[in-house]
């Protein structure tokens, strides 16, 4: 099956002319993190992304993508929130690519099947993909970032609470020990609260994660009520390069969409972040 782009035209230019100018330009940005080429040679394990239109979240979004550049990994595992609630608790898909103004994206079946084996949450439905943008934004940011072919593994959760995170995590990082991957975590922070508290509350969110410190982050998120809409997906994202190897989180970007836009009443907060 294909899976149709259902944000093209809305949270990026629906043309792949619109669509390349607009990511140089995320790029370029006075919030992005410029056209020098990367030439870090270290391992990362996994990086935070947000997932808003490219025009308020797109220059935080390039920092984690220019990190990861030259790592040409060959396989994508993409996780993040269903915002609409649909389907399964945790969902990946097989037999699909995932078409976006730059073109195909295929899904690796095979991981997916694995990954359904290993954990006991994740199950097969495209049904949950269908609406969701958490994703989707991520793959035209990928195909024009990185300089080689890949396949991806999409899981989508319903489901955020630790325990699915510690299964989903587990299982994500079983699945990269065999492959040359990138875990990318789908998550945006705080939501519509002004722009000074917004900052507040994801610098304390993002204290843990750059610790790594499991526990500690779902104590943050439920104690300040922070109202990050993938942190399942950072959680499990946490889990698995723990289990890989890395040792911390290195805070890449942060800014909100006030700071972007300059509109700072009610903002939402985006972080960039890279798991070594």
């Amino acid at each position: 099956m294909i899976r149709e782009p259902v944000v093209a035209g809305q949270f990026y230019p629906g043309t792949s002319t619109e669509l390349r100018n607009m990511i140089k330009q995320c790029i370029e940005h006075e919030y992005g993190p410029g056209s020098k080429p990367s030439t870090s040679n270290e391992k990362i394990f996994g990086i935070v992304c947000p997932h808003a239109g490219y025009i308020y979240s797109g220059p935080t979004a390039c920092h984690s993508y220019k990190s990861i550049a030259s790592q040409n990994p060959e396989l994508v595992i993409i996780i993040g929130p269903n915002h609409f609630g649909v389907g399964k608790d945790v969902a990946t898909m097989t037999d699909a690519q995932w078409k976006t103004p730059l073109g195909m994206v295929q899904v690796d079946s095979d991981s997916a099947k694995e990954i359904v084996e290993i954990s006991n949450f994740i199950e097969i439905d495209e049904y949950s993909h269908s609406q969701d943008h958490s994703l989707e934004v991520q793959i035209p940011m990928l195909q024009e970032i990185l300089s080689n072919d890949f396949q991806i593994l999409p899981i989508i959760l319903r489901s955020q609470n630790i325990s699915t995170a510690i299964d989903v995590g587990n299982a994500v990082s079983r699945i990269v020990e065999k492959k040359n991957a990138i875990i990318v975590a789908s998550s945006d922070f705080t939501h519509y609260e002004e722009n000074s508290f917004a900052h507040q509350q994801d610098k304390a969110l993002i204290e843990p994660i750059l610790e790594m410190d499991l526990e500690r982050f779902y104590q943050v998120l439920n104690e300040r009520r922070v109202t990050a809409c993938g942190y399942g997906a950072i959680a499990s994202t946490m889990i698995a390069c723990k289990n890989l190897g890395a040792k911390k989180g290195e805070l890449l970007s942060y800014a909100t969409s006030g700071d972007v836009s300059g509109d700072t009443e009610s903002v939402v907060g985006y972080g960039s972040i890279k798991f070594v």
